[in-house]
């Protein structure tokens, strides 16, 4: 078996985002399509013996660009949960040291925890050769978050219900500046916004397909991107909607919500104009931003071999 996996959790951006009147519990139902990008955290996982505890260390990442406090309780990151629950599934002791070091802000709408829950379990079926199926390891994460199951395999997906129905897209390629304010945006108090803002809101799953079809062939035109929960996320921050709009005039093109907030992202034409752009967002706006683009499924690295993690493999009982 392998001692050492380097698992990467991706960002996630909605394209687009479509939200249903509250349902039965209070919960929403959902169209986005979603997208994994190439900036995200890294885990480090490593095989311990049998008989030794599991161990957790969780940082930011060196280059990290928008930082804030880690003060949760260890064993309510995702991450340590998502090894707890594969544990229990599968009735075995998995034990390992895990070295997280985050570079996606903290409640940004970009998926960060659910990444690194998702991340965690690729590592864990990579390193103890478990070959269980992805389409497993996304039933299971679903007690974890509703973005989960997306991002066990990540890339493009048309994601709808509570995140449990996933299509499969082709993944454009979309370059992408993301802007990471300084504000919060809690996803209750912007789905609670949404409720009082949007009384006449209903699902509208053909618009989010729409965008998809539009595009087709791999460009995203700039202005294309939408999302239910912009206009609650900015009632919930008012300071994001001021610096969406200077965004906007440095920009000169539209700039978007990712998710629930905080995080911005606009769609660029090419590297050289992302990053152009990025510079310049931080220049004269004074935040930070990074450029990135649109990623599939990452390649982990086992014992310093890239591998890809995530894609259904074959249970051992159906060898020969």
């Amino acid at each position: 078996m392998s001692s050492v996996v380097v698992s990467i959790a991706p960002a996630k951006v909605n394209l687009a985002l479509s939200v249903s009147p509250p349902i039965e519990g209070g919960m929403h139902e959902i169209a986005s399509w979603m997208v994994t990008t190439a900036f995200g955290d890294e885990l480090e996982v490593k095989r311990l013996p049998a008989d030794r505890p599991s161990r957790f260390s969780i940082d930011w990442h060196d280059d990290a660009r928008r930082r804030s406090d880690i003060d949760w309780l260890i064993r309510k990151d995702l991450a340590v949960r998502a090894h707890a629950l594969l544990e229990a599934k599968i009735g075995c002791a998995l034990p390992i040291q895990l070295r997280l070091r985050k570079r996606i802000p903290v409640g940004g709408g970009l998926g960060g925890g659910s990444s690194n829950a998702a991340a965690m379990l690729r590592a864990l079926d990579a390193l103890f050769d478990l070959r269980l199926r992805a389409e497993y390891l996304e039933a299971i994460s679903r007690e974890l978050g509703s973005d989960v199951p997306f991002l066990v395999r990540g890339g493009s997906a048309l994601v709808e219900g509570t995140g449990e129905r996933l299509t499969r897209m082709a993944m454009p390629l979309v370059h992408l500046v993301l802007v990471f304010p300084s504000v919060a945006c809690p996803t209750g108090p912007v789905y609670q916004a949404f409720d009082r803002l949007r009384s006449d809101a209903r699902l509208d799953a053909p618009r989010v397909r729409a965008l998809v079809d539009a595009a087709d062939g791999g460009f995203l035109r700039a202005d294309l991107p939408f999302n239910d929960l912009a206009e609650a996320a900015i009632a919930v921050a008012p300071a994001l909607g001021e610096l969406r709009a200077r965004i906007e005039a440095i920009a000169q093109s539209p700039v978007h919500v990712s998710g629930s907030g905080s995080t911005l992202f606009i769609v660029c034409d090419s590297p050289i104009h992302a990053e152009a752009l990025a510079g310049a967002i931080e220049r004269d706006a004074g935040v930070p931003a990074v450029a990135t683009v649109t990623a599939s499924t990452p390649l982990e690295e086992v014992d310093g071999e890239p591998r890809a993690i995530g894609m259904p493999a074959p249970f051992a009982d159906d060898e020969d």
